[in-house]
């Protein structure tokens, strides 16, 4: 387990992309994203900004995107079927499977995650 590093959430990213300095320290400490984090974060920054805004971000993060296997995906999918109540999306969730499962932290403000282990919850 690497508590150290981060698992930053497409929440955690637009904070980031907004300017907000409780999410701006995250660009300097071990970081990582899911490549299903980076797709939802394109197309939040598309339907925002503009192609030319999503396709700037897409590049500055993309070097930090990993993938995410099948057994993650299914456990996500579990994940969010037991707690179907909190709306929990699935692009979150596999963010959420991906930290548990290596042992990183998720980095969210999504207050569905504020009270689950292994979260560091942020408000705006």
């Amino acid at each position: 387990m690497d508590k150290s590093v981060r698992c930053l959430d497409t929440y955690a990213l637009i904070e980031i992309t907004n300017g907000n300095p409780l999410f701006g320290g995250y660009l300097d400490v071990d970081f990582i994203i899911t490549d299903l984090t980076l797709a939802e974060f394109y197309a939040v920054i598309l339907r925002e900004y503009d192609e030319t805004t999503a396709e700037y971000w897409y590049r500055k993060l993309e070097q930090y995107s990993v993938l995410v296997d099948k057994m993650i995906l299914k456990e996500a999918v579990k994940f969010r079927y037991e707690n179907r109540k909190k709306g929990i999306s699935f692009f979150d969730a596999v963010g959420y499977a991906f930290s548990i499962k290596k042992g990183y932290l998720f980095v969210t403000g999504d207050k569905e995650f504020e009270s689950f282990k292994g979260v560091e919850f942020k408000k705006k």
